[in-house]
């Protein structure tokens, strides 16, 4: 489990800075500034949730169910989170809104708060 944290921790720190710049370049001149500052916040809580997979990674030996959980609860969380914000922001810029994301974001900010628990709880 420990590897899997790690990889997904710098996979999604990687894609955080990608995901940055390509908000602060490419889209800056095509969404309203509502929804830039909406997919800011995606790669915002994606990097600092990257870190905190990165550290969990590092410190915790990953022997239990509840440490275990810490990490599926980061690494879905994130993908739940920042990649609905994305999708949100994207479609809607296009004119064609995919509604059905709009549940799946507080399902992952769920779960993202459920794996700072579970940390809490672990150490």
């Amino acid at each position: 489990m420990k590897e899997i944290v790690l990889t997904f921790g710098a996979l999604y720190g990687g894609l955080a800075v990608i995901f940055g710049a390509f908000g602060a370049h490419a889209l800056k001149k095509r969404m309203s500034e509502d929804l830039l500052k909406s997919f800011e916040t995606g790669v915002k809580y994606q990097m600092y949730h990257a870190l905190a997979l990165l550290l969990a990674g590092l410190l915790l030996p990953f022997e239990n169910t509840m440490q275990n959980a810490v990490g599926w609860c980061f690494i879905i969380g994130i993908f739940l989170f920042s990649f609905s914000i994305y999708g949100l922001c994207i479609t809607t810029m296009n004119g064609n809104k995919w509604r059905f994301l709009g549940p799946v974001t507080p399902l992952g900010g769920l779960l993202l708060v459920a794996g700072w628990l579970l940390l809490m709880l672990s150490v």
